[in-house]
């Protein structure tokens, strides 16, 4: 019988191989339990064998509930291939998988890790979880960033908008005839600076106003145009 087990240990160990080699890498974990049928089940050195394939393959999280059934399985405990084992989940899958917490209670709940290996366990955990926070707050920090650039964009998109809807409106207003243009400007300073027109005082500004709007319609139409000069 133990030499039956061995040889379908090796047979497996050669199948795996043989699946790795033909790019085939996804259905080894299927095709083993197919002949052990549940994880627990796996010799040592098959399921080590699919966690290294797994992790080389940077796909961990498939062998995250296989791992954890055969390491919380009671036969298992005993085996001299138990503490290897579960050093492996640890470094191969539950820290690439950022899975700190159950991390941590595999290593302290565990009497496989001698003081030295849980010291150490814990230190690496220590620092993965450092390195988590840290990703996260550059994460956090880069939608800032992204958020603050997409509203820069959008204010920017905004003047510009204005920019051509101002360039419009006064090609559009010069284009008027001189009296009504005129009389757009004087609705346009009654809104602004808010003087009455029928007021006596107001008539200098006025006439002021129709002086200067006729020297920018020169201008604007007559690339020679001169400023008169007064004595």
């Amino acid at each position: 019988m133990e030499c039956s087990s061995e040889v379908k240990c090796s047979l497996c160990v050669v199948g795996i191989q043989a699946l790795a080699e033909m790019d085939r890498w996804q259905e080894v974990l299927s095709w083993v339990l197919q002949y052990y049928q549940v994880p627990e089940k796996l010799p040592p050195k098959v399921l080590e064998l699919c966690v290294l394939l797994y992790s080389k393959m940077q796909e961990p999280g498939a062998m995250l509930e296989a791992a954890n059934t055969w390491l919380q399985d009671p036969d298992n405990l005993g085996l001299p291939e138990y503490r290897t084992l579960a050093e492996l989940h640890l470094h191969r899958v539950l820290l690439p998988l950022g899975y700190l917490s159950e991390a941590e209670k595999l290593v302290v709940g565990s009497a496989a890790f001698s003081e030295e290996q849980r010291l150490d366990a814990l230190q690496a955990i220590s620092t993965a979880r450092q390195q988590q926070k840290h990703k996260h707050s550059d994460s956090e920090e880069n939608q800032k960033l992204n958020q603050e650039g997409s509203f820069s964009n959008k204010f920017l998109s905004l003047l510009m908008l204005l920019r051509r809807l101002w360039d419009s409106t006064v090609s559009h207003f010069f284009a008027l005839p001189f009296r009504k243009s005129l009389l757009a400007a004087l609705i346009l300073c009654l809104l602004v600076v808010r003087f009455d027109p029928a007021s006596p005082s107001s008539l200098p500004i006025l006439c002021k106003l129709a002086q200067i709007f006729h020297w920018i319609r020169e201008a604007m139409f007559s690339s020679s145009y001169q400023l008169p000069i007064h004595d």
